[in-house]
């Protein structure tokens, strides 16, 4: 039985690792240039960004890379058998 659980704690582990870098390589550069500097980057759009879909991927990577750590640390320490 323990092998069964481990084999789909593996499955959702590379699902999950796949689905970590596609939404880490949607997201945009967090670079302003020259408009951070001058506060010009302050911008109606700079705070409601979690209603925007850069908002929903920030939320996504957090997410997915705290499943990632977890099922890292249940399969290296052999928690399932």
């Amino acid at each position: 039985m323990t092998s069964v659980i481990k084999t789909i704690a593996t499955i959702i582990y590379i699902i999950v690792c796949v689905a970590l870098v596609i939404v880490v390589l949607m997201q945009e550069g967090k670079t302003n240039g020259l408009g951070a500097v001058s506060g010009a980057a302050d911008t109606y759009w700079t705070k409601n960004k979690g209603r925007s879909t850069e908002g929903v991927l920030a939320k996504a990577t957090a997410v997915l890379a705290t499943l990632f750590i977890v099922l890292s640390v249940v399969l290296c320490t052999d928690w399932l058998g």
